[in-house]
């Protein structure tokens, strides 16, 4: 067997074992973190009262105006400058949350406002409260619309994750680069951790479709609410 081969063989498993363990439950935590936020933070923007508005602007603002990578430095590295310190994996938590919130409440506002103005009008017709006519009417056309633009986020989230090894967490990338430390082999290392983050990346592209296509389906107007 050559070298390279062999040597892709043995760092194999280790890769893997640190993506499942810790890529994978990094991603998937930051994700639904970062929805949830997204989701406050769309309807304080469309829905809120003004100080709540300016507040929402300021944190997307921020948030996509700044590096992720230096958004991450802060939580880890400085924030114990004024007594806050966090070990490496929370403080990655924390970090790409605030920074998926961001992204996913610009995409979750506009899926919202998209949809006709009539639609809420004809829920109040048949007596529904906002609540009721968001969660039966407006949320589900809006789910429809957000779905892709917000897979394309997952996915990109999982390569952001790399990011992470800056802060010390035992992820994909990070156990590649203790591995090359050791072998001098960084580029048959790292060449190996890509097509590991191609793979997670494929499936989660699969994955994106059937979402897709079952979302289209059901993601009627207000029959939904029947």
């Amino acid at each position: 067997m050559p070298h390279w081969l062999s040597l892709m063989v043995d760092s194999f498993w280790p890769l893997l074992y640190a993506g499942v363990v810790f890529t994978v439950p990094l991603t998937l935590l930051s994700f639904a973190g970062g929805l949830l936020l997204g989701f406050a933070v769309a309807l304080a923007r469309l829905f809120g009262p003004s100080p709540l508005v300016k507040v929402a602007r300021f944190y997307v603002w921020f948030i996509r105006g700044t590096p992720l990578l230096v958004q991450l430095f802060v939580i880890f590295y400085g924030l114990p400058n004024i007594g806050i310190v966090l070990d490496a994996f929370p403080a990655a938590l924390i970090g790409f949350t605030l920074n998926v919130g961001a992204y996913t409440s610009e995409v979750i506002r506009a899926a919202i406002a998209s949809v006709p103005r009539g639609q809420w009008e004809a829920a109040y017709s048949i007596g529904m409260s906002w609540t009721q006519a968001m969660r039966r009417t407006i949320l589900p056309q809006a789910t429809g619309l957000a779905v892709p633009p917000l897979s394309n986020s997952f996915i990109s989230l999982i390569k952001d994750t790399s990011l992470a090894a800056a802060l010390t967490v035992p992820e994909i990338f990070q156990a590649a680069q203790r591995i090359a430390s050791v072998t001098y082999e960084p580029f048959i290392l790292y060449s190996e951790t890509a097509l590991i983050y191609l793979f997670f990346s494929s499936v989660l592209s699969s994955a994106q479709t059937r979402l897709e296509a079952r979302f289209g389906r059901h993601s009627s107007p207000l029959g939904a609410a029947g």
